[in-house]
């Protein structure tokens, strides 16, 4: 492997659901890896076992899979630095920490959990108690069996200074660092050292991640330099934040807009919602980038030749629905009848619904420029395969007219109906015209109880389409019983 090989990771927990704050760092990632002709490694960082989920894994894996970002090594494709779950390399994360103790960079601490916690109520940080401890009286103490956690002797004097790619030189103050924690008393890594020597171990080069591991930046940074290994470059992105508001953008946020608007900040649930996820990446690319002040409608094969790092934006990105709506109906507008038809097919049936093909393409041409995702198509087009459907009897009154007039109207419609040669679009339309001008009758009177009764509903697919894919017999039979409800009123 060449040394300017371009080495990026997505690391993710398994603790839950893929949002687009992660999504969008693996996306980066991938393109940057593309663009350099580098690759990209997934690796599943399962240290925390108290929130580890088993299924999250699989989950967090397809999801990426949706978004079209693939990685050249990883658990499921192997590659020769495994293997990518870190609780599987355990071995090499303590061979890393003995050595950082063998040099005195790191030291045994047997303090007890009762004293830590003491600590911590008095919101103190670790006061370096078995810091200066024999090193020899320590080893023999570790040995024998006597619980400890293995600390980072972090220096105390002077600062450190770390290098951002996108927000330049960090300097921390080396009295704000504490001891920190780098192997457990269970002989599990804490994250700062399991992913610092895998980045190692793998050939990092470049190091992508969220602003908020801005923190942790120094510690990383140290442990590299104690080890005497390179650093990678280090890149912190934009942190989201909510639309119109300073704070965060955070999962309850998402929860409660997916409620009243039909929006997630979870991968899944954009999915399940029907979003198309060329509109999702584009969306989720310009949150913290932007290849000029024009240009905003990208493919995910176009952003594989534009991103650079350098057009990294650190300012907080603002977490834009209407964005993403805007790219999602684009998207669907450049969508064939089959990619449609194939799309709302799976929503139709989640509505307990039974559609077949060759309907779905008749319908899909009709619905294009008025659903906004694919789970919408149940309110659009449900009506096409259901049995029967019915209509607010209030709905079949067209403006203007009495119930008696809309139904006087709605049994001329089905007169004229049961009468024509063929039911195709164009004389279907032609003869509904004619009749509305013998009738005296606006268009749209004549045409409004008849929408309601075939459909169900005041707003539906263009009408003189849909009368000729349902057929004359249903037709005819729909109107039959909204004439009846017409009755009643």
């Amino acid at each position: 492997m060449s040394s300017d090989t371009t080495r990026v990771r997505f690391a993710p927990s398994p603790t839950g659901y893929l949002h687009i704050g992660g999504a969008r760092t693996a996306l980066y990632n991938f393109l940057y890896a593309r663009h350099t002709g580098g690759q990209m490694l997934l690796r599943i960082e399962d240290t925390d076992r108290k929130r580890y989920r088993p299924d999250a894994q699989e989950q967090l894996m397809d999801n990426l899979r949706w978004l079209e970002i693939s990685w050249d090594e990883g658990p499921d494709v192997g590659g020769l630095f495994a293997p990518y779950i870190q609780s599987e390399r355990a071995d090499w994360h303590r061979e890393c920490g003995q050595k950082l103790v063998s040099i005195g960079q790191a030291y045994h601490c047997f303090c007890k959990v009762e004293r830590l916690q003491e600590l911590q109520r008095s919101r103190k940080s670790y006061d370096g108690r078995c810091r200066e401890l024999a090193p020899s009286a320590t080893r023999q103490r570790a040995e024998s069996g006597e619980e400890h956690v293995i600390r980072f002797r972090s220096p105390k004097d002077d600062s450190t200074t770390v290098h951002d790619l996108i927000r330049g030189e960090i300097t921390v103050r080396n009295v704000q660092l504490d001891d920190f924690v780098l192997m457990k008393s269970d002989g599990f890594p804490v994250y700062h050292l399991a992913a610092m020597a895998d980045d190692h171990a793998m050939g990092i080069t470049h190091v992508i991640r969220g602003e908020e591991w801005l923190p942790s930046l120094p510690k990383h940074a140290l442990i590299m330099r104690a080890l005497g290994w390179r650093e990678p470059i280090w890149c912190h992105l934009s942190v989201l934040k909510k639309p119109g508001a300073k704070g965060k953008m955070s999962k309850r946020d998402s929860q409660q807009r997916s409620k009243t608007e039909g929006h997630s900040i979870f991968i899944h649930e954009l999915r399940a919602l029907g979003y198309i996820p060329e509109a999702v990446v584009n969306w989720m690319a310009l949150m913290g980038w932007s290849m000029d002040d024009r240009r905003e409608d990208f493919t995910i094969s176009e952003l594989q030749q534009v991103f650079t790092l350098q057009r990294l934006n650190p300012s907080p990105a603002t977490v834009d629905f209407s964005k993403l709506d805007y790219f999602q109906g684009k998207r669907m507008r450049q969508l064939s009848a089959a990619e449609i038809a194939a799309g709302i097919k799976p929503h139709l049936m989640s509505a307990g619904l039974q559609p077949d093909d060759a309907t779905l393409l008749k319908i899909a041409p009709l619905i294009q420029e008025r659903i906004g995702t694919f789970e919408e198509a149940p309110q659009w087009a449900g009506f096409f395969f259901r049995q029967d459907v019915s209509p607010d009897p209030a709905d079949l009154v067209a403006k203007k007219l009495s119930p008696a007039e809309s139904l006087e109207a709605l049994l001329q419609v089905q007169k004229t109906l049961a009468t024509l040669h063929t039911f195709e679009r164009e004389p279907v339309e032609q003869a509904l015209r004619t009749l509305a001008e013998g009738l005296e009758l606006k268009l749209g009177q004549l045409l409004t109880p008849v929408r309601v009764a075939i459909s169900g509903q005041r707003i539906s697919p263009p009408l003189f389409e849909t009368l000729e894919i349902l057929g004359r017999q249903v037709a005819l039979q729909r109107m039959e019983n909204a004439a009846r409800l017409l009755k009643d009123l």
